[in-house]
């Protein structure tokens, strides 16, 4: 368990590096607070910081759930797929939209797996 512990530290770590990222932008593109439009370059920080706020109501969950009912190796594994994925978002989205798929896949793809795998997990521990 303590991997998994490990893995969500990391992601909630690379959660508060894209936040002060968006801090900095702000002071860059000159967008003050609260306004969240207005700079398209501003803009793709401040989605970075989303996507990876929503991608985490996700993942933390699914991660404790895969780990509990499957194994904590597997799910810390899976959720290194996760945290590879995010600052690859985040290098791709941040020099053009276009480019975050790859690293948004890497991390969706780690949430189905862990999401699909908690649901199977579960269900064969009630049946």
């Amino acid at each position: 368990m303590e991997s998994v512990a490990l893995v969500i530290t990391v992601a909630l770590i690379e959660y508060m590096v894209f936040t002060g990222f968006v801090g900095w932008a702000r002071g860059k593109f000159g967008v003050a607070a609260p306004a969240v439009s207005g700079n398209a370059d501003f803009e793709r920080y401040y989605r970075v910081q989303m996507n990876t706020l929503e991608q985490l109501v996700i993942f933390i969950p699914a991660i404790l759930i895969f780990s509990h009912y499957s194994s904590p190796t597997w799910a810390a594994g899976i959720g290194v797929l996760f945290l590879v994925g995010r600052p690859l978002y985040f290098l791709g989205y941040v020099k053009d939209a276009a480019k975050r798929g790859p690293g948004f896949l890497l991390g969706f793809v780690a949430n189905v797996i862990l999401v699909l795998g908690s649901l199977f997990h579960v269900v064969r521990t009630l049946i």
